[in-house]
């Protein structure tokens, strides 16, 4: 049985900057214990409000010294790693990543890893359900007790598995679509794949097994797009299960209907060609129900719909999933010398006070837009999409506020200064680095501020030149006008609180 979690024991999260992991990280240190986190990145970590109650160590999975330095003194460690969607063979990247850490769990006295694998039947698997299942294998075979879960189709507010129901539900009245609408799958709602994790932290040395896990309903995939319809105030959409699609041509569906890329959205749809439905319940012997039981399906879409709609989303897809675009930082401008490097600067004076210009930098991209030439981006979009770029639409996580690591459009957050400094790295599909930066600073003499606006690429090659040289004429439009508006945006403003202060003294 579960055991109460003992003050001071000390766990390992690796993927804390993914979608479960940046959950799982609060409710441990709520839970009482103290945590670590591996990371390759710590900058992801710059915004998290949870930073400064955690140890981070940095390093790659596959780095046995780094692995070594970040097992050092921990209890339990939870592998919440996955490489779908990295560029090259993940299914190497992850299996080399496994096999690091179980050469080094137990010589560090590890007592318990947990993992978290997806539900898979027996047979021949996708590339990405056997990559999970034999992860699950190394781990479980590593020397420590490990407790493999697996799980399905999770729904929470900014999973990838939500996100395609809900814009392939949103979108589409009528939905021509592959047989995989008629397999059954068991959803499981976020909160109780949390539950669950927390929880065997506390097993009995004894458990190494896998253990089957998910929600109270089974349901075929057709009837979760359905059921997510009538949780949205839409009505029910007819679908028609059509033998001609391959997964190949579902996959590149989605890709363009959703925000789903196609490095995601290829071994997603592969893995739906087969039922994912839990075989054992052996989990109930060791671990009771959570308070008030599994959460259905639908009431699970209603809590993530609920988040949406409050701007209260903890952690995205978006902020965890693997791009093939740069990821170096932008180098200081005096590194520039004796490189090819190609900028555009817009500088304009507002009366508009800086605070109120920063809100409007702030809340760019998603549903407000770029504030120039619409359709330009869209056009912008669509092309990134068709070539298996992330597109325009994986939108924001929060309608008004950025942190640093979070991905807007086809942007990523690189730098925040706030209140003064924006840096965006570009993630779209360009032959070169692309950065894109929005700052504004008060302006003393005049009262109002100065907004300042660049753009950096640096090309790749003949080809980064010609693109370009290609596009030039275009940003003469799109960065003068977008400065523009954002400069009468934020006057606009604010002439419009002025009217509203006026009208409630009167």
């Amino acid at each position: 049985m579960v055991k109460p979690a003992p003050q001071g024991k000390k766990v390992l999260v690796t993927g804390a900057t993914g979608y479960i992991g940046g959950r799982l990280v609060p409710r441990l240190l709520e839970a009482g214990y103290r945590v670590r986190v591996f990371v390759r990145n710590p900058l992801k970590l710059t915004d998290v409000p949870w930073v400064n109650q955690v140890e981070i160590a940095t390093g790659d999975l596959t780095d046995p010294q780094a692995v070594a330095h970040a097992v050092e003194g921990i209890d339990v460690l939870y592998y919440l790693v996955h490489s779908m969607g990295a560029k090259g063979e993940f299914e190497q990247i992850e299996l080399a990543g496994a096999t690091t850490v179980a050469a080094a769990a137990k010589p560090a006295g590890v007592s318990r890893i947990v993992y978290l694998g997806g539900l898979h039947p027996d047979g021949e698997l996708s590339p990405h359900l056997r990559s999970r299942a034999e992860v699950g294998r190394i781990l479980l075979n590593s020397g420590v007790p490990t407790a493999a879960l697996q799980a399905g189709v999770v729904i929470g507010s900014g999973s990838t598995s939500f996100e395609m129901v809900r814009h392939l539900t949103d979108v589409l009245p009528y939905m021509p679509a592959p047989q995989w609408v008629r397999n059954f799958i068991q959803p499981i709602a976020i909160r109780d794949v949390l539950y669950y994790l927390i929880a065997c932290a506390e097993l009995s040395h004894e458990v190494n097994r896998t253990f089957d896990i998910g929600g109270p309903n089974v349901l075929r995939y057709g009837q979760m797009m359905n059921g997510y319809a009538l949780e949205a105030g839409l009505k029910q959409r007819p679908i028609a299960a059509l033998p001609v699609l391959t997964p190949w041509l579902a996959s590149q569906w989605v890709n363009l209907v959703t925000p789903i890329p196609r490095a995601l959205a290829v071994p997603i749809i592969a893995s739906l060609q087969y039922n994912c439905v839990v075989h054992e319940h052996d989990i109930d012997k060791f671990i009771p129900d959570p308070e008030g039981g599994l959460t259905p399906y639908r009431r699970s879409v209603r809590l993530a719909l609920g988040k949406m709609r409050d701007g209260a989303v903890e952690t995205a897809w978006q902020d965890s999933a693997v791009s093939n675009a740069p990821s170096d930082r932008l180098p200081s401008d005096p590194e520039w010398s004796g490189h090819t490097v190609y900028t555009d600067l817009r500088e304009l004076r507002t009366s508009a006070p800086s605070d109120q210009v920063w809100r409007v930098i702030e809340g760019i991209g998603g549903d407000h837009g770029w504030y120039s030439f619409p359709l330009a981006w869209a056009i912008r979009g669509w092309l990134d999409k068709i070539v298996g770029g992330v597109g325009l639409r994986r939108g924001r996580r929060n309608a008004a506020h950025l942190n640093a690591g979070d991905a807007l459009d086809f942007w990523r957050v690189e730098e925040l200064d706030r209140g003064r400094f924006l840096r965006l790295r570009a993630e779209m599909k360009v032959p070169g680095g692309a950065w894109l930066e929005l700052s504004v600073t008060p302006n003393e003499e005049s009262g109002g501020s100065n907004y300042r606006q660049r753009a950096v690429f640096f090309p790749h090659g003949l080809g980064g030149r010609l693109y370009w040289l290609s596009v030039l004429p275009f940003h003469g439009i799109i960065f003068a006008g977008m400065a523009a508006k954002i400069v009468q945006t934020a006057e606009a403003q604010v002439l419009a609180d002025g009217k509203a202060n006026t009208t409630s003294v009167v």
